[in-house]
């Protein structure tokens, strides 16, 4: 049988409407109405609402219930070999594992989405088609700015302060750079004020073992056991998503078939660049499960 991974995407991959068609069914209403109890807010809402989806506290928890939903209904019909989810992916890949119950999931998720949402003063760009030596050694010799998301060979995301982010695109070349539009610089050191208060949050909530292996963004290395994987999720919010790495280990881990889960087709997308013989689908609505 081809050996599976699950993926799961992170903000930048939210679209209006989203989630609307899950209304029909029995198992997505009571998670909608769950997740307003949760929420305080109708996610079902904001997903019609663009200019509110796009807002890191909006964004966050609409995915992590959305894509949760589409991951259950998959479930119905097949069981994945391994997981991982980019950035706040990952919450939806633990879940799906195993690794906690899904409102415990979906309350730590609400709880990062207000605090990155008030993080602010940083900056980060998309470079594409970039020297990559170059690149790694002026981040090297500029403080205060890192290299946020390694996502394909010709595609990454710096983080830091503006000055910083600024001085390294102008001094590598790429064929573009793109400033992002989210209010910090994620994925940094200068969200450790914000990773403090959530670790302390992450350490009070029990994680199980996982009956299938989460393959992190900290740590690209398949893992089951709970005290790993909750100790990689506190690294996460201040360290790099090395998701060219989880693409490369997938292939090296036996997995022959990506199914991304979620809307858009960013992951696939990437790892088709990374990896070009796996066989790549996309579950992105009702439609898409068949």
């Amino acid at each position: 049988m081809t050996k599976t991974a699950w993926v799961f995407p992170g903000q930048g991959s939210q679209s209006e409407g989203m989630g609307i068609d899950l209304l029909d069914m029995p198992s997505a209403q009571e998670k909608f109405a769950r997740s307003k109890d949760i929420l305080g807010w109708s996610v079902i809402e904001i997903c019609q609402n663009a200019e509110k989806l796009s807002h890191t506290f909006y964004t966050q928890p609409c995915l992590y219930v959305v894509e949760s939903i589409l991951a259950d209904l998959m479930r119905e019909k097949e069981q994945p070999n391994l997981v991982a989810g980019h950035s706040l992916g990952e919450y939806v890949a633990l879940y799906v594992a195993g690794v906690f119950e899904w409102s415990v999931g979906l309350r730590l998720v609400k709880r990062r989405a207000e605090l990155m949402d008030n993080a602010v003063g940083g900056m980060m760009a998309a470079l594409m088609n970039f020297d990559r030596e170059q690149l790694e050694k002026v981040i090297a010799e500029t403080p205060d700015v890192v290299l946020a998301n390694d996502n394909s060979p010709a595609q990454v995301v710096i983080s830091g302060t503006p000055a910083a982010v600024e001085a390294v695109i102008s001094q590598v070349k790429a064929k573009r750079a793109k400033p992002l539009n989210v209010s910090g610089a994620f994925h940094s050191p200068l969200m450790a004020a914000a990773a403090a208060e959530f670790q302390n949050i992450l350490e009070s909530v029990e994680f199980q073992q996982a009956f299938v292996p989460v393959l992190s963004n900290v740590e690209p290395v398949p893992a089951v056991d709970a005290a790993i994987l909750k100790q990689r999720l506190i690294q996460q919010m201040t360290g790099g998503v090395r998701w060219r790495e989880i693409s490369l280990a997938l292939p090296e881990n036996g997995i022959e078939r990506v199914v991304e889960i979620g809307p858009g087709n960013v992951l696939t997308g990437l790892m088709k660049r990374t990896c070009p013989n796996l066989i790549l689908e996309n579950v992105r609505s009702l439609a898409d499960l068949g």
